[in-house]
């Protein structure tokens, strides 16, 4: 279940929300002494963009420059990515 604006809102006024990307939402947290911040699952924000049409690769470049490399202030969101290891 997806948190509701109101619902991060209590944890963090100026905590920003991915347009599109709420299904992708994992959790919030935050580094001392930041307040918290919405955190992400970076490759469902991925597996959102191609199922809205998107090539994997324009999906990936549209995170990377639109999304992770946006720095909208303090309460810009985490995009977290699971390491894989072989």
């Amino acid at each position: 279940m997806k948190p509701t604006p109101e619902e991060i809102a209590s944890i963090n006024e100026e905590a920003l929300i991915a347009d599109g990307l709420g299904d992708a939402i994992i959790g919030y947290g935050n580094q001392y002494p930041k307040n918290p911040v919405v955190i992400y699952d970076y490759d469902k924000c991925v597996d959102i963009l191609i199922t809205q049409g998107m090539s994997y690769h324009d999906a990936v470049e549209w995170m990377e420059f639109n999304v992770v490399c946006s720095y909208m202030g303090e309460g810009t969101p985490i995009f977290m990515r699971n390491f894989e290891w072989m």
